[in-house]
């Protein structure tokens, strides 16, 4: 037997995630609340001393973790154009396992500034323009920034054109250049300022969190929870040497305060008759819904699906459902328990906060007449032919009716235009082993793979596919 550990700094809470390598299997997992208020190591002992009771003391062999603690890695991000060079920022971002607060678009105003200096990122990354192309904005922006004299570090990956100049604006501080994120109209280059911010997580975040001293314990470096997440569900369709992947999927964690949805699929227009338009999304997708939540979000949630559409999918009246809604809301610690009225509110609210998410996460398409006919004009990722949902968060796991929850993640026939799967398998993390699973990759791929397909829970087809 070869023990190791597996840790994920929550928000909320910490968990710890012990595996047999040589035997591929999970020895146990335990949580406790994360105490970063006080040391963050007193909730990692907390989890430890959990983890004991289920699978006696470990001595392991090496120890990995991951962390979205203290609010993770909060980012703000300028471009030019909303749609293309502000859109391939925000998706780099989002993809390195970021949590963007704001996305700006054109040239930086004295009111962006202040908000900029109220919300204290982690990180700024600064784009704008193709090679070649438009230099004022980044400029611009450059010499607002400057103004500020930030504490933070700025990632500067625009126009190539304009990198140096931007540094020497930005004189004094921490500033790392990187390849243009759209080097040209309609092309997306985001690995290499994913890579970046990655780095300035470990060497930097890490510090400031008061992660420093956890860190020590590692076998190597930590990452963002939301990259590991990502990490493993590209492992799990794509596959490694030696063991085979299950193809295309999306994954949804619906949490307390965000709803988190993954996709992993080209997701490019299947019919002749249909183009595209906008900027092609990359293979590994991650998208964050900050107002969908099932208890510090949940009025994003009503807002979002209206309340007359949560009193009908949980059968109880609109008044009794604003009344719960605000309990909630205040009560973030509440659980349904043997509470009827609650279950049916959960359900109803998980139903509709993937069913938001999701949506929000897929491309749409419309129809259209030209001289040559019909044709159809694609937006976004096509996510019809995706044939594996994979699922977690609390109130998915913690109730018998987790297919018929995910099941919102499908076509709708009363949406025709989203393009969300049509059928699909339901899978569930109910051990919440995801991220685990995505720090392990980085060691051992197929011992991870092969403990995901064994370990998510397999749901079959939702009686609801194409029905709803």
């Amino acid at each position: 037997m070869k023990p190791v550990l597996l840790i994920d700094f929550g928000s909320t809470y910490t968990k710890v995630t012990a595996v047999d390598v040589e035997g591929e299997e999970i020895l146990g997992t335990a949580a406790s609340y994360t105490t970063i208020e006080s040391d963050i190591n007193d909730g990692l002992r907390n989890a430890l001393a959990e983890l004991e009771k289920t699978c006696g003391k470990l001595t392991f062999a090496e120890t990995y973790a991951c962390s979205s603690a203290a609010g993770g890695l909060r980012m703000i991000t300028s471009g030019l154009v909303p749609e293309l060079t502000s859109e391939a920022a925000r998706l780099a971002s989002l993809g390195a396992g970021a949590k963007v607060i704001k996305v700006y678009s054109f040239q930086l105003t004295e009111d962006d500034l202040d908000e900029i200096r109220a919300i204290k990122p982690d990180i700024f990354l600064l784009v704008g323009g193709t090679d070649g192309g438009n230099t004022d904005c980044i400029l611009h922006n450059a010499r607002m920034l400057a103004t500020l004299s930030p504490t933070f570090p700025i990632v500067v990956a625009g126009n190539r054109t304009a990198a140096r100049e931007c540094q020497r604006i930005l004189e004094g501080c921490t500033v790392h250049i990187c390849d243009n994120v759209m080097p040209k109209f309609g092309v997306l280059n985001i690995e290499p300022t994913q890579k970046q911010i990655r780095e300035i997580f470990l060497k930097r975040i890490i510090q400031a969190k008061g992660l420093s001293h956890a860190a020590e314990l590692l076998d190597d470096i930590m990452m963002p929870t939301p990259s590991a997440v990502l990490q493993a569900m590209t492992l799990l369709a794509q596959g490694c040497d030696g063991e085979d992947g299950i193809g295309d999927l999306i994954a949804v964690d619906v949490g307390g305060a965000t709803t988190d949805v993954y996709s992993i699929a080209d997701g490019m227009p299947r019919q002749m008759n249909t183009v595209y338009k906008g900027l092609p999304e990359p293979y590994a997708k991650r998208t964050v819904e900050g107002d969908i939540g099932m208890r510090y979000s949940i009025h994003g949630i009503v807002d979002a699906a209206g309340i007359n559409a949560v009193a009908a999918l949980s059968g109880l009246t609109v008044e009794r459902v604003r009344e719960l809604v605000d309990y909630l809301g205040t009560h973030t610690d509440v659980v349904p328990g043997d509470d009827a009225e609650l279950e049916a509110l959960d359900y109803a609210l998980a139903s509709l906060a993937i069913e938001t998410a999701v949506s929000r996460h897929a491309g749409t398409i419309e129809e259209t007449f030209t001289m040559m006919g019909q044709t159809f004009v694609q937006s976004g990722k096509n996510l019809t032919e995706v044939r594996q949902v994979i699922v977690t968060g609390g109130s998915l796991i913690h109730t018998k009716r987790t297919a018929e929850i995910a099941a919102h993640a499908l076509f709708d026939p009363a949406n025709p235009a989203s393009l969300r799967p049509k059928q699909a398998e339901i899978r569930v993390d109910r051990a919440y082993i995801i991220a685990a699973m995505g720090l392990l990759s980085s060691h051992y791929p197929q011992t991870a793979l092969r403990i995901l397909k064994k370990e998510l829970e397999n749901n079959g087809y939702p009686e609801q596919t194409n029905s709803r």
